[in-house]
């Protein structure tokens, strides 16, 4: 899969980019960019994916996105129904691939910056202390100019690098190369999933969606996501069903049913799991 490749248009003399997004949904198209991204929920929720990893993000979490990791945060169905009072509002950190070559982090005194650099490549999600001061820095970064902005940034890659409450989101990272063809076809498989994960889907169905044999879809999808199409439907469907139990004084058997689960058993199999 070759997911949209981003590329953001630094000038020579920029280090970073820093982006405050206000929007009625985040951008919902995988994707990846050599930089590296540092991302603080401010508004919305949804789903997140990067890489292999499948969880949920809401207001106050922050995620690292390494260099050309493939990601997406899509937003709940609410955000897609042009509401005034739903938007999507998101800091966000971009780092010029031109600040991280080979010869700075070769320097004694880098090393532990590019350890953290080699873990980013996993996607991290930001916890404990960490979290709250990363928080703060941001919101400085924010209104930072001239040297102030530069010193802003080595201050949060600092604290990043010596922080002991980043946890790792992938297990692995998938070195397939992926066609232009294969990534539009992996994209219409996501959003057929986020759109349709609430009611019983087939795997016939879902591989006439990628226009191939179910034998090929499973294992296609299989090697580029390193794990199975039904594996990745339950993930969605307990993301959603998490969401839905944190929110609402709904009953487990109705959110069971809600998120596409034909039975009760079969709901409490896949979350406990």
């Amino acid at each position: 899969m070759k997911p949209v490749l981003f590329r953001f248009a630094f000038t020579d003399k920029e280090l970073m980019r820093f982006e405050a997004d206000h929007l009625p949904h985040f951008y919902d198209k995988l994707h990846l960019h050599p930089e590296l991204q540092i991302t603080l929920i401010l508004k919305s929720e949804g789903t997140f994916i990067a890489g292999d990893y499948i969880g949920s993000f809401k207001p106050g979490d922050i995620f690292i996105i390494g260099s050309n990791l493939p990601h997406v945060m899509r937003n709940t169905d609410a955000y897609f129904e042009g509401k005034k009072n739903m938007r999507a509002e998101s800091l966000s950190l971009f780092t010029n691939e031109q600040l991280f070559q080979d010869q700075f982090l070769n320097y004694k005194e880098t090393q532990v910056l590019k350890k953290f650099l080699d873990r980013a490549k996993f996607g991290l999600k930001v916890e404990g202390d960490t979290k709250t001061m990363l928080t703060s820095l941001m919101w400085k970064l924010k209104t930072a100019t001239g040297f102030d902005k530069f010193m802003q940034l080595f201050e949060i890659l600092k604290l990043l690098s010596e922080s002991k409450t980043t946890r790792v989101l992938n297990k692995h990272l998938n070195a397939e190369a992926y066609s232009e063809k294969e990534g539009k076809r992996m994209m219409d498989v996501f959003q057929f999933t986020f759109n349709e994960s609430h009611r019983v889907i087939t795997i016939d169905e879902v591989a006439s969606i990628a226009h191939m044999s179910t034998t090929a879809f499973c294992r296609y999808f299989k090697t580029h996501t390193r794990k199975t199409y039904i594996e990745f439907l339950n993930e969605i469907r307990i993301n959603n069903a998490c969401m839905m139990l944190q929110k609402e004084d709904a009953a487990v058997t109705e959110v069971c049913y809600q998120v596409g689960f034909n039975n009760l058993s079969n709901f409490n199999r896949a979350f406990k799991k």
